[in-house]
C-alpha cells in the first residue's frame, strides 16, 4: 500500500530531478568517525526503536562504516532536542538528527518555544508511520460499542504536549465526546507507555513501531485492548487501513459505527491535515542543508542501500511497520509538501489548543 498517490509521488519526483545534482559527487569517506544521531526524545518511544533499527544499518552502508551512537535528548516534546542540533550540528556529516511529527507540529503552528528551521535543513530519509489507540481493559471496552462506557470515565492520557505528535490523538478522542484527562510533560511516548502500564492513565497511543516492539505484548498478555488505528490519510484526504495492522478498524471506522455517521466538519479536516503532515512523513533524518554535496550524496546512498535491501521489508515489518520509505531528493520535496497547512485549518487547530489546553502562540 503506498502513503502517497501517484499524482503526488509524480509530483515529488518531478522535484526529486529538478534537484539533483548535474555532475557525480564523490562520497565522503567516514572511516574513523563517529557519527552523533540526535533523537529529541528519551528511549523507548517509537522514534528511539526507528533510530535504532536504523543506525547499525547506517554505520555499514556510510562510507568508512563509522560509528552511529544515538544521543536522547528528550524535553519539550522534541523541542529541546531539536533546538540543541539547530544551535550545535556541524555540517560535516557527523551530525543528524531524527524529527518525529512532534518536531513538525510545533513548527507548523508557530510555538514559540520553537529556535529551529525546517529551512535550514535536508530531509535524507522520511519513515511514514501509523499508530494505535488502546485502553485499560479495566473498562470491559473492545470496540466501537463500548464508546458510551468510555464516556461516561474520566481517563488520563499520558501525554508529552499538546503539540506533540498525540495532537491528532486527542483531537479524534475530543471528536468522539470522550472524557480525556491529558497529563503532560512526558519525555516520549515510551514514557507515556510506561505510565499506562503502571495504571496511571487509562488510555495510550504509541506509533507503529513502538506498538509492534512493547505494546503488541501487553496485548497479547489482556493488559491492553486496541481500539483502532489512525490509518492512512492520502494527499486527497482519503483515510483507508494502515498496511501494518491491515485487520484493525482506522478511527474513522471506529467513529462511524460509534457515532452512526462519518466524522465531517472543521475538526475532521484539521485531523486529515494533522495525519498527511505528521504521519505521512513522520520520521525524518535530516542533515544542515549546508553540509557538502559528498556528504549529502553519501547519507543518500546509504539510506537507499538500506530500503532497497532484499530483506529490508521483512525486517521493518517486525520492527517499524510495512510502510515505503522515501530516500534523498523525494523525501527532502515530500518535508516541503507536508510542512504546508492551511491557513484556515492552522487558525482552527491554535485555537482550539488555546482554548482547550492554554497553549500560547
Amino acid at each position: 500500500m503506498k502513503l502517497f498517490t501517484t499524482p503526488l509521488r509524480a509530483a515529488l519526483l518531478c522535484a526529486a530531478t529538478a534537484l539533483t545534482l548535474p555532475h557525480t559527487v564523490l562520497a565522503q569517506d567516514f572511516s574513523g568517525e563517529t557519527i552523533e544521531w540526535t533523537i529529541p526524545f528519551g528511549v523507548g518511544g517509537g522514534t528511539d526503536v526507528w533510530a535504532r533499527f536504523f543506525a547499525p544499518q547506517l554505520s555499514q552502508t556510510l562510507p568508512g562504516q563509522p560509528n552511529v551512537v544515538v544521543l536522547n535528548v528528550p524535553g519539550g516534546g522534541s523541542i529541546t532536542g531539536a533546538n540543541q542540533f539547530a544551535n550545535r550540528a556541524t555540517s560535516d556529516g557527523l551530525s543528524i538528527l531524527g524529527t518525529s511529527a512532534s518536531t513538525q507540529y510545533p513548527a507548523i503552528l508557530g510555538d514559540p518555544r520553537v529556535r529551529y528551521d525546517y529551512a535550514d535543513w535536508t530531509a535524507i530519509l522520511a519513515s511514514p508511520t501509523g499508530g494505535v489507540v488502546y485502553a485499560d481493559p479495566k473498562y470491559g471496552v473492545t470496540g466501537p460499542e463500548g464508546l458510551d462506557t468510555l464516556k461516561a470515565e474520566e481517563i488520563r492520557f499520558a501525554s508529552q504536549g499538546a503539540t506533540a505528535l498525540e495532537m491528532p490523538v486527542l483531537l479524534a478522542l475530543k471528536m468522539m465526546g470522550l472524557n480525556i484527562r491529558p497529563v503532560f510533560g512526558m519525555e516520549s511516548r515510551g514514557a507515556g507507555r510506561l505510565a499506562f502500564e503502571r495504571g496511571e492513565a487509562g488510555i495510550d497511543f504509541q506509533t507503529s513501531s513502538a506498538y509492534l516492539n512493547s505494546v503488541a505484548p501487553l496485548v497479547d498478555s489482556g493488559k491492553a485492548v486496541p481500539l483502532f488505528a489512525m490509518g492512512v490519510v492520502d494527499a486527497e484526504g482519503n483515510v483507508s487501513r494502515d498496511p501494518s495492522f491491515p485487520d484493525m478498524p482506522t478511527f474513522v471506522e471506529f467513529y462511524t459505527e460509534a457515532m452512526g455517521s462519518a466524522p465531517e466538519g472543521e475538526a475532521f479536516e484539521a485531523w486529515k491535515a494533522l495525519m498527511i503532515a505528521g504521519y505521512s512523513l513522520q520520521k525524518m533524518v535530516v542533515l544542515p542543508k549546508d553540509a557538502p554535496a559528498e556528504v549529502i550524496a553519501s547519507y543518500t546512498e546509504a539510506a537507499r542501500q538500506i530500503v532497497e535491501a532484499p530483506d529490508f521489508r521483512e525486517r521493518a515489518g517486525e520492527e517499524i511497520g510495512v510502510y515505503d520509505q522515501l530516500v534523498g531528493e523525494e523525501a527532502d520535496a515530500a518535508l516541503q509538501v507536508a510542512l504546508t497547512v492551511d491557513p484556515a485549518i492552522r487558525e482552527f487547530l491554535t485555537t482550539w489548543l488555546s482554548e482547550d489546553y492554554g497553549v500560547r502562540f
